[in-house]
């Protein structure tokens, strides 16, 4: 009987282990890549942020495109950061971060909704 009961137990916690696993796996690998081709078609027309690494705004822009950003044009504007064009940012007359520039020559600074880019661009985000 107290072999029964372990072994029921351990299936019982198997299953819980899984199941919890597969949850969080099964979340992680739905949202990999979510934005890619949006955040491509955001580069190719031409659309560009500009921040600074220490900006907690920037930040926050970043992860709402998840491991999308990497498609996204940004320019570093702080000399401290990596691949810095501070230069760019001051020709651009970048005082606030993130500042969206769009090729239309508008410009957009603060957190800006993947929406709203969608709209300034024409660029579709994923159903």
């Amino acid at each position: 009987m107290a072999n029964w009961k372990a072994v029921v137990a351990g299936v019982a916690l198997l299953a819980v282990v899984l199941f919890v696993g597969f949850r969080l796996t099964g979340n992680a690998s739905k949202d990999i890549g979510k934005y890619d081709e949006f955040a491509k078609c955001l580069t190719d027309k031409g659309v560009t942020m500009y921040g600074a690494y220490w900006c907690p705004h920037c930040a926050r822009q970043k992860e709402m495109f998840g491991s999308s950003w990497k498609y996204v044009n940004y320019v570093e504007c702080d000399p401290r950061g990596n691949n810095a064009k501070p230069e760019l940012c001051r020709e651009k007359g970048v005082q606030g971060f993130p500042t969206w520039e769009f090729p239309n020559g508008e410009i957009v600074s603060g957190e800006t909704p993947l929406r709203e880019l969608s709209f300034r661009s024409g660029c579709p985000l994923p159903q």
